[in-house]
């Protein structure tokens, strides 16, 4: 299939962008082209695409093409487009309806549960995108052997060989009645997901077939557009098909007027074009980017050289990151615009806001966005009333020159950049600035100053993304190349490369187009995958050979109806594999075939599978099958498309248009400007040199060289970075880079621990945190932000401090979770490293690690008893225990202690000592990383100056909190005529916990004092002193409303009072279990209580526990927030002190004896108000054979508070219905054994409400106001939802640990 230009016709390749069009062209000639449009511009025309063609063959061929464009001399036309990003960003689809199995109307507003930030108490998370909803009654349910079928229901065989047993059939009446009500509505698009649909297709397509003789016009069926298992995350793909897929065709059908008979093809988000009919919504939401990943792939890496390449694809809006080493990283899951798609995507992160990120100075610290100006207003420069922006430092720097933009700035839209304004407001943010230092008694800064330390702390915060992107898996950054394209990177891709230790940046010379230009080199690709449940093993292979032969066979021949003969199409198949008992499974290509005798008629997966799984985490799992989840094939018709030309070799020096002044760290330095299309191949030019393209600009730094390609792109040489001499006098700037370099630390130890850990807890949950903390001990960085870790592990370090004393040595490592220990839990195990330094005769600093062991022993399997009365109940104790001495890790030591509980009666020792010790070990190794970490900084700026910046850091937090303080006391004392603040609540069993706030405005200082709370209990609610500091920082952080580090300075202005015997000051023995999960959210309802800014949340995490000498299964499930003075709380979400995810139904079916009846919401059961609070839900489970079952809750008593004259939530409850009939109430905490047919029902507590009911605004404009509110929230946070990849899916599994 020749796409050659010689055959005299005209290719196009369109990367259509939310702001630009970008077009390149090969032209009859052989020559290229390439153009730029608004794609907006309707005053001009109907389409940007459309039009670059139009104009383009207009100019080469001399011949109007106005009426309709002659097709007959296009070769091709290949597309990206952000017209199914934009139409789910800005939940602009098809109106469309979710037909979903009964009981399950709720279960995509739910989710996993988890919400979307956990300092925000106003929980915005993006809207669904159904309109309404169909409950179908039917229910197919996995047959898991004899004994857990009466034999009554008819038993069918799914796609993979599970069986499969029909609870209901279709009941196609009822359906139709519902249907067609839809249809009336005006709704013609249909998302169908039953349970158990990706093994059982029929339901789904009778239900299809139903729609669309009853004149529904598309029907996306999940079993079609994704079947792999997890019923939520195929429920949203199916939700974006039928939302996108209209849209798409929409554009389409527009596109094609006038372009008849031309052969388009549309770029998928897995990098592979596919014919425009088969265009689906799901597999368009990278379409764009994915032409970049393409072109720099294609570009940049050397097959010969094989230096992987990291992707920097820096716009004005976003910036994405990504990676190619030899073979496209693709992902599977991703979340985009607060939707979960189940598709092939490339892994393309978009990690930051780009040029417009938005400028700050906070309580004494630079910070850079994560706000954005955007496209409107944009920059100060823009001269729409911007704000500040990295594009406005880089002009204030020089490094931007307006007389080479166009003139399209300004109300007009035809004014040139406006330096004036940005050297303007840059002085006005310089004033801020000096004003500050000078309390501080520093010297003051220039303007020029301020902005190059922003950009540095914008290149830091760029960093951060692309070292977790490769160290992550193992890889070494510096051992990169950094490819740089999109507007705005080729001015900050220096010193990235500098500071990153890669010593060579690529930029191609379409760099600004490089989107459009991947599309010209990219293949054509067609997918087929399904479902499986085989072990890979021998006895196994021919099933999977023939499945994939059978999937290889129809992409052979799909791709040949495209037009490709055989010679042109290759196929690779891949096995979605995992160790059994995981979740983490890896899609691994094969290889070559072994006498190992795991290669199966297409190559040796499982050494592929054994490789990679020991690269990525540091371990294999000896003895555990091997699953395959699903059966892929890639099919992939080669384009031999665009090839490049060499341009002129140099004949002389380069010709500079001029020389400008621009600002460095090594001052203000004269810079050569120089046209990209005026330099030949060869040229070498020295920084600092600026380079200016059509479409972007480049900064060559000081001490770097770039050089002319014989294809004319810039290859430029990066200098190692020159060790800048910091004193330990405070630098605003510097804090800012330290801030960035020492929560990049926490950040990377969790990585370690997180490649290396066994455990589903650690591994999979992401269940941890990793710190950093400074020579007294104090909390200096903590990642991830969990919050009922957040400053806990302090007081376990100080703990060891006291106690330990002069015997911490070098090579020792301590163990430590009891709560007198400053541990919150026994099952969170801390492992705490001091960190020696040459000749220093104490710890310089410490790191610390602590992650959540699934057993450690105890009376109940979890080690969470609902009736524990005493510590040794609960599991394994430690105090103050020497995992590791002089270097000899303790085996024989730990695994006694592990052992230990079972002297009690009752108790057991661990269940699982395997995964504590390799767990433990994990955490050593992660503490190993961060001394690593902290080495190479001390290294590079001296001890004094690491250890000044680590108590600058904590001072910081201080400050931003003291702030804050004053804000509330300020506004307290406007309204209540005084500062101070008082709280009371209680426990489900009576115990009071009261808070007295009193504030110091001036000072910015508080006490909170806890004096008249209950005495310590029998039972185990309990909470140790690391819970309430937790919960007080954590309350602090929802009130400061921005990033502020989270450290031990939160808490030096504010004094706490404890009474010891308390409930939150036990005594040494004392069961706390509950502690941890129930009494911190209770905290946490009485200090915002006090503060007075939200109703009470449910209050609870409802841990449910059930298990066998088989099997065990703990969750914690969701209830409804608190309303507040602008919002209606959200229902079906965790709150405050949990956000942990619940287990996916198809996944607690397959691998648990338990049939989820039911998971929706308890409509109803928030307090109503001006604003209501959320509701509760209800998840009914139905057991198949006798477990025990433990519940350990709250607010079944007392319910959740209302505010400002709101009504509380309703409580929450706890029942069981026996096989015999009897329904029965079990309270708040109780463990009962359950059997076969046994009903468990449990409706969680909704949210209060806030305001009185019926007040102004609680209709209509209440509307408006929340929806604005929710606006300008998601706004001011530079849309996260806009956020992608396997970054951001990270974060968002750490933030739901």
């Amino acid at each position: 299939m020749s796409t050659k230009a010689a055959n005299g016709k005209f290719q196009f390749a369109i990367d259509r962008g939310g702001t630009f069009t970008d077009v390149w062209a090969r032209l009859p000639s052989g020559e290229t082209r390439v153009m730029k449009l608004l794609s907006e511009d309707p005053e001009n025309y109907a389409d940007a695409p459309k039009e670059a063609i139009r104009r383009i063959i207009e100019q080469e061929l001399g011949t109007s093409q106005k009426e309709n464009i002659n097709t007959s001399v296009i070769d091709w036309i290949r597309m990206g487009t952000t017209v199914a990003t934009n139409a789910l960003l800005e939940r602009k689809g098809e109106p469309m309806a979710l037909v979903i199995t009964n009981g399950f109307k709720d279960l995509l507003h739910i989710g996993n549960q988890a919400r979307p930030n956990i300092f925000d108490l106003e929980i915005v998370s993006p809207e669904n995108l159904y309109q309404d909803v169909v409950e179908v009654e039917e229910r197919m349910v996995l047959n898991q052997g004899e004994n857990q079928s009466d034999g009554s229901n008819k038993v069918v065989t799914g796609t993979t060989g599970e069986r499969l047993e029909m609870w209901t059939s279709l009941n196609v009446q009822k359906l139709r009645e519902d249907l067609q009500k839809v249809l009336d509505k005006g709704i013609k698009s249909l998302a169908v997901v039953l349970m158990h649909s990706y093994i059982y297709k029929d339901h789904e397509e009778l239900i299809g077939n139903l729609a669309k003789e009853m004149g529904f016009s598309n029907v996306s069926l999940s079993s079609n557009v994704m079947s792999m298992i997890r019923i939520v995350p195929r429920g949203y793909t199916a939700c974006a098909d039928a939302y996108l897929t209209p849209c798409i065709k929409k554009y389409i059908d527009g596109f094609k007027e006038g372009l008849q008979d031309a052969k388009v093809l549309f770029m998928r988000s897995d990098g592979g074009l596919t014919p425009m009919e088969s265009f689906m919504g799901s597999h368009a939401i990278l379409s764009g980017p994915a032409g970049g990943v393409v072109g720099y792939a294609e570009t940049t890496y050397s097959r010969e050289r094989r230096v992987p390449v990291i992707g920097f694809d820096m716009g004005g809006t976003s910036t994405d990151v990504s990676r190619f080493a030899g073979a496209f990283e693709h992902v599977f899951e991703s979340t985009t615009a607060g939707i979960t798609i189940q598709a092939p995507q490339l892994d393309i992160n978009t990690v930051a806001a780009g040029g417009g990120s938005m400028l700050f100075f906070r309580s004494g610290m630079f910070v850079v966005g994560p706000e954005s100006a955007g496209a409107h207003p944009g920059p100060v420069c823009y001269m729409k009333g911007g704000p500040l922006t990295i594009t406005d430092a880089n002009l204030c720097l020089g490094r931007l020159l307006p007389e080479y933009f166009p003139h399209i700035f300004g109300k007009t839209e035809d004014k040139p950049l406006d330096k004036a304004a940005t050297l303007k407001a840059f002085g006005l943010l310089t004033s801020e600035v000096n004003d500050f230092l000078k309390e501080q008694g520093a010297d003051p800064m220039t303007k020029e100053e301020v902005a190059l330390g922003f950009i540095r702390v914008a290149n830091e915060a760029m960093c951060r993304p692309i070292r977790a992107l490769t160290q992550a898996k193992g890889y070494d950054t510096a051992k990169h190349i950094l490819a740089c394209f999109g507007g705005a990177g080729g001015q900050h891709a220096c010193a990235i490369a500098r500071s990153l230790g890669m010593s060579e940046v690529y930029i191609h010379k379409y760099a600004g187009i490089l989107s459009a230009y991947g599309m010209a080199l990219a293949d054509v690709v067609y997918e087929a995958q399904e479902p499986s449940a085989l072990t890979y093993s021998a006895e196994n292979f021919a099933q999977l050979n023939e499945r994939i032969a059978a999937l290889e066979k129809k992409c052979q021949e799909e791709l040949k109806v495209q037009g490709f003969d055989s010679d042109h199409i290759e196929t690779q198949p891949f096995l979605h594999l995992r160790y059994d008992g995981t979740d983490c499974a890896l899609m691994c290509t094969a290889s070559p075939s072994s006498d190992n005798g795991m290669s199966c008629g297409f190559g040796d997966f499982y050494t592929s599978f054994f490789n990679r799984y020991k690269t990525e985490f540091g371990f294999t799992l000896k003895g555990r099958d091997i699953y395959v989840d699903d059966v892929r094939v890639r099919g992939v018709g080669k384009s031999q498309a665009a090839s490049a030309k060499e341009i002129p070799k140099a004949a002389g020096p380069p010709v500079k248009e001029k020389t400008v002044k621009c600002h460095f760290e090594e001052g203000c330095l004269e810079t050569a400007v120089f046209r990209l299309e005026n330099l030949s191949a060869g040229h070498k030019m020295d920084g600092p040199v600026l380079i200016i393209d059509k479409n972007s600009t480049i900064l060559v730094e000081p001490e770097c060289q770039a050089e002319i390609t014989p294809l004319g792109d810039i290859r430029i040489k990066v200098a190692s970075q020159n060790k800048k001499v910091i004193g330990t006098d405070l630098d605003a700037i510097q804090l800012s880079i330290f801030s960035h370099r020492f929560m990049s630390t926490a950040e990377q130890m969790g990585r370690v621990l997180q490649r290396t850990s066994i455990s589903t807890n650690i591994k999979e949950r992401l269940d941890f945190s990793c710190a950093m903390f400074g020579p007294d001990g104090g909390l200096v960085a903590n990642a991830p932000h969990i919050p009922v870790h957040l400053g806990a592990m302090q007081e376990t370090v100080q703990y060891q401090m006291k106690t330990l004393g002069a015997d911490f040595h070098d090579g020792d490592v301590v163990l430590s979770n009891h709560p007198q220990a400053g541990g919150s839990h026994l099952p969170d195990l801390t492992v705490i490293t001091p960190v020696f330094h040459k000749s220093q005769p104490k710890p310089v600093f410490f790191v610390a690690s602590r992650g959540h062991h699934a057993d450690i022993g105890g009376i109940t399997p979890g080690s969470m008893p609902p009736h524990s009365t005493s510590i040794f109940q609960e599991g394994a104790v430690f105090k103050s225990f020497k995992l590791v001495e002089a270097g000899d890790f303790k085996e024989k030591e730990v695994t006694e202690a592990f052992n230990d509980p079972a002297k009690y009666p009752g108790s057991s020792s661990s269940r699982n000592l395997h995964d504590n010790l390799s767990d433990l070990k994990a955490q050593v190794a992660a503490n190993h990383k961060g001394i690593q970490l902290i080495s190479d900084l001390i290294d590079e700026y001296g001890l004094n100056v690491v250890q000044a910046y680590m108590k600058y850091i904590q001072e910081n937090a201080e400050v931003a909190v003291k702030d804050m303080l004053r804000e509330i006391a300020s506004k307290t004392k406007a309204t209540t005529g005084k500062t101070e603040l008082y709280a009371e609540d209680f426990m489900d069993e009576g115990t009071k916990i009261c808070l007295r706030i009193t504030i110091d405005e001036v000072e910015g200082t508080a006490v909170f004092d806890f004096s008249g709370t209950g005495f310590q209990v029998h039972g185990n609610t309990n909470a140790p002193r690391a819970i309430t500091l937790s919960a007080i920082i954590y309350c602090m952080r929802c009130m400061v409303g921005h990033d502020v580090p989270l450290n031990q300075g939160c808490l030096k202005p504010i004094r706490i009072v404890m009474s010891p015997g308390s409930i939150i000051d036990p005594s040494e023995e004392a069961a706390v279990v509950g502690g941890n999960v129930l009494t911190s959210q209770r905290i946490v309802d009485v200090i915002l209580r006090a503060f007075g800014v939200c109703a009470a949340s449910q209050g609870c995490m409802n841990n449910i526990t059930f298990g066998n000498e088989k099997v065990g299964y703990y969750e914690t499930v969701a209830g409804g927030a608190g309303a507040g003075p602008s919002w209606h709380g959200r229902s079906g979400v965790h709150t405050h002190m949990t956000n942990t995810r619940i287990t996916d139904p198809e996944i607690l079916e397959k691998r648990y004896p338990v049939v989820l009846q039911c998971f929706k919401l308890n409509e109803g059961t928030g307090g109503d108000g001006q604003y209501h609070g959320g509701d509760g839900v209800v998840r009914e489970l139905m057991f198949r054979e006798p477990f025990t079952l433990s519940i350990l809750t709250e607010r079944r008593v007392f319910p959740p508070y209302g505010l400002k004259g709101g009504m509380p939530g309703q409580r929450g409850r706890n029942l069981i219905t026996y096989s015999d009939g009897r329904v029965i109430d079990l309270g708040a905490k109780n463990s009962v054994d359950v059997k076969r047919g046994d009903v468990f029902r449990l409706e969680t507590p909704g949210g209060g409400g806030y305001g009185p009911p019926g007040s102004e605004n609680a209709e209509g404009d209440m509307e408006v106001e929340v929806s604005s509110s929710k606006k300008r929230k998601l706004e001011a946070k530079g849309n996260p939802q806009m956020q992608s990849g396997s970054l951001f899916s990270y974060k968002l599994m750490q933030e739901s640990s």
